[in-house]
């Protein structure tokens, strides 16, 4: 099965954590993922911030640990090529929105980027006192080893913790609002407001593909439904016409 698509169209990927676990990072989903060992209400959310620093961070330097260790696989380098293919004709055609937070699309090479739940390489103040996020790769042995910002405040990871509000909404709602292809690869359709987006996609008369190894619990607002690993699957599965 391919995709075409013609000069006239406008993707809106949105990828989840199925694609990173194609590269051997583990889902909060999995018996044995993410979360394993852990209580989300412990490291992910603004209470455990406030409450323990420590324990978030170290949770977050050990996903930096383990994220240095990944590396893109095929169906990140198919979808660099696909924006590729589509800017080379006409810049603004793709975006990609991903619900991840390692750097895995940007490895591969992808440019057009939002991470809607930040990014797991970045770090940005606590206070919310307007300095943009940092760039910082480190892995932290202790709390005291964390830097502040000029302001004062102390140092997060750059995530959005569960009861925040995910980052750049204003501008996804809009790219989805034009766009007449949207593909979701890897996600379950469990996550909001990501499983969401193929509904909008779907008000606005767009097409709407979905690739992974599962059928998503929203399957039923696609118009193409594809099971299997990503990384088989979107190497040359779009024809871009023109």
């Amino acid at each position: 099965m391919t995709i075409p698509i013609s000069p006239a169209d406008r993707v809106f990927v949105l990828t989840g954590a199925g694609i990173s676990a194609e590269s051997g990072l583990p889902t909060f989903r999995d018996s044995d993922g993410l979360w394993a060992g852990y209580r989300i209400e412990d490291v992910c959310t603004p209470e455990a911030w406030q409450r323990d620093p420590a324990a978030v961070w170290a949770f977050y330097s050990a996903r930096r640990a383990a994220g240095k260790k990944a590396q893109p696989n095929p169906a990140h380098l198919a979808l660099v090529e696909l924006e590729r293919a589509l800017n080379l004709r006409d810049g603004g055609r793709f975006l990609l929105c991903t619900q991840n937070v390692d750097d895995l699309h940007e490895r591969a090479g992808s440019v057009n980027l939002i991470h809607m739940h930040g990014e797991l390489a970045k770090s940005r103040c606590e206070r919310e006192c307007g300095a943009e996020p940092v760039e910082d790769h480190a892995v932290y042995a202790s709390l005291d080893e964390v830097g502040r910002c000029a302001c004062g405040g102390r140092l997060r990871p750059h995530i959005v913790f569960f009861g925040e509000m995910p980052l750049e909404m204003d501008r996804i709602q809009r790219e989805i609002a034009r766009c007449t292809l949207m593909v979701v690869v890897g996600t379950s359709g469990s996550v909001y407001p990501a499983a969401n987006f193929v509904h909008w996609a779907r008000f606005e008369g767009a097409r709407r593909v979905y690739i992974g190894p599962e059928r998503p619990l929203n399957a039923d607002a696609f118009t193409h439904v594809v099971e299997g690993k990503a990384g088989q699957v979107l190497p040359g599965f779009f024809h871009v016409e023109g």
